[in-house]
């Protein structure tokens, strides 16, 4: 790998390519790039603004060096948040994941424990005793049967931890944190994304468009990384692209205080239980039904309306589907 001619070009303000940059995630995991030389290509980078070129790149020498997971099932999907609101809401997108597979559709999560909040989706199913694996049969067995399958991100992506104490040593975040959700070692053919301001939500639109993949991005306008509820919302498909109140979906406007996790992981814990199990405040699971309806619609290709996937989604619930769906899953994997 040519380090300097690279630098080069980031100090010429060029563009590197989608395989420069597959090269350079594969180098420092071979150990080609010391510290000093990781932390300004990351400084470079940031400065300058990540193309959809170099993304897609790091994302390709991410699952080349890590752990595949090949699912045995046709179409499923991954729901999942960019992070970094700072808005520490109750584990959305991991709860909304319990009810679509709960509606009988298959869904393969990837996540890791929090960043910014007092929960992430690795704490809250770590914490109901689940036990992580990168066992493919294990996993596939999952799949089959409770229609769920979660992929704790540490087990999966082996590239990371030669980036990670220079990522927490620097006083900015990096395009790494911008990696996570195009990262799920499954390759899933169906996504439903979060993002905390339009500018990702516009990157993440070419990526997903480059990929040929079904997705839905999501976007709270007062600045959540899901459909929140507390204000109008962004929604971009392969099909449409809209502004959302949560008036036309049927729905009132949630209080902030509503979508809070808590101030500890149990309290965090118990919200995810309380709207499983159909004991949630009104908002709570008005939050989660929203969610989950833009990924069924996804999964449905857009050929299903959004009331129609509310109702599909609120079914999983009431019925008790969802819950069960969940019992079996951590019956499956303690």
């Amino acid at each position: 790998m040519d380090v300097k001619g690279i630098f080069n070009q980031l100090l010429n303000h060029e563009e590197l390519t989608r395989e420069q940059t597959k090269e350079i995630l594969i180098g420092i995991t071979k150990g080609e790039l010391n510290d000093a030389e990781i932390s300004a290509l990351l400084t470079a980078i940031q400065m300058r603004g990540i193309t959809v070129d170099e993304l897609l790149g790091f994302r390709d020498g991410i699952l080349a060096t890590g752990v595949p997971v090949p699912l045995e099932a046709d179409r499923y999907i991954d729901v999942v948040g960019t992070g970094g609101d700072r808005k520490n809401t109750f584990n959305i997108s991991t709860t909304s994941c319990f009810v679509i597979a709960g509606a009988g559709y298959k869904v393969a999560k990837h996540g890791n424990y929090a960043a910014t909040s007092v929960s992430g989706a690795s704490n809250v199913i770590a914490n109901h005793g689940v036990k992580f694996t990168d066992d493919i049969d294990k996993l596939n067995r999952c799949l089959d049967e409770c229609g769920i399958v979660y992929l704790h991100a540490q087990l999966f992506a082996k590239a990371m931890k030669f980036v990670g104490p220079i990522r927490k040593a620097l006083p900015f975040p990096t395009f790494f944190n911008l990696l996570g959700p195009i990262i799920n070692p499954s390759k899933p053919q169906c996504q439903l994304l979060g993002t905390a301001t339009l500018d990702q939500m516009r990157l993440y639109n070419q990526v997903y468009q480059r990929l040929g993949i079904d997705y839905g991005i999501v976007n709270s306008i007062d600045g959540y990384d899901e459909i929140s509820l507390t204000s109008d919302f962004k929604v971009t498909t392969n099909n449409y692209e809209k502004v959302f109140k949560p008036s036309d979906l049927g729905f009132a406007n949630a209080k902030p205080e509503e979508v809070v996790g808590g101030a500890t992981e149990e309290e965090a814990k118990e919200i995810f239980d309380n709207v499983l199990a159909n004991k949630a405040l009104p908002a709570q699971k008005n939050i989660v039904l929203a969610n989950a309806a833009f990924g069924i619609q996804v999964l449905e290709k857009g050929k299903k309306d959004i009331g129609e996937c509310i109702e599909i989604a609120r079914e999983s619930i009431d019925s008790g589907k969802a819950l069960s769906t969940f019992k079996k899953f951590v019956e499956l994997n303690s």
